[in-house]
């Protein structure tokens, strides 16, 4: 269905057809609208480094990549102090996040969390837990992972009950590397927020538990920041907010604030191990990817922005949470900042895709508005997660237009 339509102008977190017709996308484009569409100051950046140079080679541009890296270390947890800006893609991120890892400590298997999402490449499909993305290909995987339990509460896969369940998911890291791995595990990776899994949030507890499971089997931990990075839970890091303390962080998504492809993996300095021809790529640091992440980064920092995506979005959790209240089929709400989920259920509780799927539709179809399932359609949860600009006014026409939806179906 939404191949059918076309749109021409954005503005803010709404797009337009050629008749003038208005959208409102509110789950941020593929969440790398962290700013939303044509946002101004972004636009004329942009514009001026069109006119004045597009590209040369990275071996031209270091200055800058520093400079634009300096102002993201500068917000970033304060035992994070360096950084690499030689990709534009979550997916080699992270890809960089583990031969960082694998380098710094001389192993090589990965361990992962069920419902996670690091990328689709290859090496990133394989260390996600997904496996529908990797039945394709399994004869060209090769490389060494293993997928633990995630943190999911509400569906526990041990059927325990918090906030004295002993954290057995996090304690599952403890089996693996006794029991299935050789020995060599390297690093775990893992979202402070499970994104495409269905904007899962781990109990209080579970990061602190995780830390000191990985110090004690000597494992760097990766957080990835695709999706929860550059402000989008009303912090800058998730990772800090959720007092992960991380090795390594991951960036991409937002930090190019209207779309512009751009990515980081910021560390621990002695986390320093790369060689500039081990983890580059010909559009990595690029002076767009630059000029955009260097201009979002200056926007997000200002003093009240992120404490209005806080605000608002505690707001825009209410609306959720009545809607939850009205409608039995949404069996939970999760979320932060301007990243939720709605988890659609059916009469048993059990998950449902279809209706998922079909809100989703009914959304574009009826009410011209964007939203986004979980697990690329696989899954039972309907994303919420509008651009950061958006007014408080946007998330009520965000609300009356689901409730609409859900009163409808």
């Amino acid at each position: 269905m939404a191949n059918n339509i076309k749109f021409i102008k954005g503005e803010g977190i709404r797009l337009y057809t050629p008749e003038n017709e208005e959208y409102i996308d509110a789950v941020s484009g593929t969440f790398n609208l962290s700013l939303g569409y044509s946002h101004p100051e972004l636009v004329d950046a942009l514009k001026k480094q069109v006119e004045d140079l597009i590209h040369v080679s990275s071996s031209f541009t270091g200055e800058l990549a520093q400079e634009v890296l300096d102002s993201i270390l500068d917000e970033a947890p304060e035992h994070i102090t360096d950084g690499w800006m030689r990709d534009i893609i979550g997916s080699t991120a992270n890809e960089g996040a583990v031969k960082i890892a694998n380098k710094f400590n001389g192993k090589s298997e990965v361990l992962s969390v069920s419902l996670s999402h690091h990328g689709q490449t290859l090496f990133t499909t394989n260390i996600s837990g997904n496996a529908f993305r990797r039945k394709s290909f399994a004869n060209t995987i090769t490389t060494n992972n293993a997928v633990i339990p995630a943190p999911y509460c509400y569906r526990c896969p041990f059927s325990a009950k918090g906030p004295d369940c002993g954290y057995l998911c996090a304690e599952a890291i403890h089996d693996y590397a006794q029991y299935g791995s050789s020995g060599g595990v390297s690093c775990m990776i893992i979202e402070p927020i499970l994104g495409n899994g269905g904007n899962i949030i781990p109990p209080d507890g579970y990061f602190k538990k995780v830390r000191e499971i990985c110090d004690e089997l000597d494992i760097s931990l990766i957080a990835d920041e695709v999706q929860t990075g550059i402000g989008r839970t009303g912090h800058m890091f998730a990772s800090e907010h959720y007092d992960i303390k991380p090795d390594i962080i991951t960036l991409a998504k937002g930090l190019g604030g209207i779309g512009i492809p751009a990515a980081a993996i910021l560390y621990k300095k002695e986390y320093a191990v790369l060689e500039k021809f081990e983890h580059s790529y010909t559009s990595g640091g690029n002076l767009l990817s630059l000029t955009a992440s260097q201009k979002t980064m200056e926007v997000v920092s200002r003093p009240g922005f992120l404490e209005n995506v806080q605000v608002s979005g505690k707001i825009l959790g209410d609306f959720l949470y009545k809607l939850k209240e009205n409608y039995p089929v949404i069996g939970d709400v999760r979320g932060i900042g301007y990243m939720w989920g709605l988890e659609i259920v059916d009469k048993d509780g059990a998950p449902d895709v279809d209706l998922t799927n079909k809100i989703v539709d009914v959304a574009l179809s009826d009410h011209k508005m964007i939203l986004r399932g979980s697990r690329y359609g696989f899954g039972n949860v309907v994303k919420v997660r509008p651009a950061l600009t958006a007014t408080q006014d946007d998330i009520e026409e965000i609300y009356f237009r689901l409730n609409k939806i859900f009163s409808q179906l």
